[in-house]
């Protein structure tokens, strides 16, 4: 697997699923091998922000996960990186030149090669991916059908499955019992002024309004959205690693969804990652209109949505108020990710994919074939 990062989640928002997805891989016997960049711009701001111990942190949190870094400025040894692999994925925040060379090394070592695609770029900057050649990939694996059929209708790649992001649910799990610091608390990065105005409406001015004790983490907060969030009585706590998220949302009675405005205009049935950690933490969610036109989960049980700012407000007062519903969201929303969307799910998905390929039964899954040598 070639990712921009695994230790870094510095403004990467995917590192959750990818991890996840690689300690489930393990799990089942594979032989899994991660490759990320030296010097790749999310573990650079995690190193200039908050330094080396962040590493040492992340080891402890996830000791099964060994990311191999490479020098981006040289030319890797295909052989030895490649020679033995059944199946290649490389992520989209790669390089185009590498992403075409590990394409040209397919035919040599007759391994599977997918694409997997998290990001909006397919509808918002559809020039960026005309630099990747597809020319050698089995197929892409992207994260909603809007995007799948962008992909087939360009005729980017051949064949496109959809794989949603999921929780990796044993890690992200419920302690709702824990005493709590605080009422709110919402975990996002501000950046690029994709939902400045959709963040006041609905995660400052209400919580204003409140009067609640509310806090919010996250990254590339410019000063102005700190102070907005200041004259609203809104604690700042900055860069919170995502494996730190299931230890706050524990001391939390509430969190909230404002996904960004080219999730809700272009991609409809895309939820992000910041639901399912959500849900699998069993916090109530309550959300800024999107369509899950996928139907992934069930609007009203799994988590309440909110038409406008001041709708907001009274649902956050009226789960605040009303522990019945507050534990009918946490349990509902739980058993949700439980029954459909972890990270065992998703790589069930992609065994399924595998077989299509034509992969043998007996690398797919290896411990199966294993207890019956045995």
């Amino acid at each position: 697997m070639f990712y921009h990062s695994l230790y870094s989640d510095w403004n990467h928002g995917n590192a959750h699923f990818l991890r996840g997805i690689v300690k489930e891989l393990q799990k089942r016997g594979h032989d899994v091998e991660v490759y990320e960049p030296e010097g790749g711009w999310s573990m650079k701001n995690l190193l200039k922000d908050h330094g080396a111990e962040k590493l040492d942190e992340f080891r402890q949190y996830y000791p099964s996960l060994n990311p191999q870094f490479y020098n981006p400025e040289k030319k890797l040894n295909y052989g030895n990186i490649l020679g033995g692999a059944d199946l290649v994925i490389v992520h989209e925040w790669n390089e185009p030149e590498l992403i075409s060379e590990i394409g040209k090394q397919k035919e040599k070592y007759g391994f599977k090669l997918l694409f997997h695609d998290t990001h909006h770029r397919a509808v918002s900057d559809e020039k960026s991916m005309s630099k990747y050649d597809f020319s050698h990939f089995d197929g892409a694996l992207v994260f909603g059908d809007v995007i799948k059929n962008i992909y087939l209708e360009k005729k980017w790649v051949d064949k496109v499955w959809t794989w949603h992001e999921a929780a990796d649910a044993d890690f992200f799990s419920p302690n709702r019992d824990e005493e709590k610091e605080g009422d709110l608390v919402w975990i996002g990065n501000w950046g690029d002024n994709e939902r400045t105005e959709e963040l006041m409406e609905f995660l400052v001015e209400p919580v204003k309004e409140l009067g609640i004790k509310a806090k919010v983490y996250g990254v590339r907060y410019p000063e102005k959205a700190k102070k907005a969030l200041e004259e609203a009585g809104i604690e700042y706590g900055g860069y919170l690693p995502n494996y730190k998220v299931p230890e706050v949302f524990a001391k939390y009675k509430v969190t909230i969804h404002v996904p960004r405005r080219p999730y809700v205009q272009m991609l409809p049935g895309i939820p992000t990652i910041r639901p399912f950690e959500a849900l699998s933490c069993g916090i109530p969610l309550i959300c800024s209109p999107w369509n899950d036109a996928e139907h992934l989960f069930t609007p009203g049980e799994d988590y309440l949505i909110a038409k406008d700012g001041n709708d907001m407000g009274y649902k956050i007062a009226e789960v605040l108020k009303s522990p019945h519903l507050a534990k009918s969201l946490s349990d509902n929303g739980r058993k949700t990710i439980l029954e459909r969307h972890t990270c065992a799910h998703r790589v069930d998905g992609l065994e399924m994919i595998l077989q299509e390929l034509g992969i043998p039964d007996e690398k797919i899954f290896p411990i199966h074939n294993k207890s019956l040598e045995a």
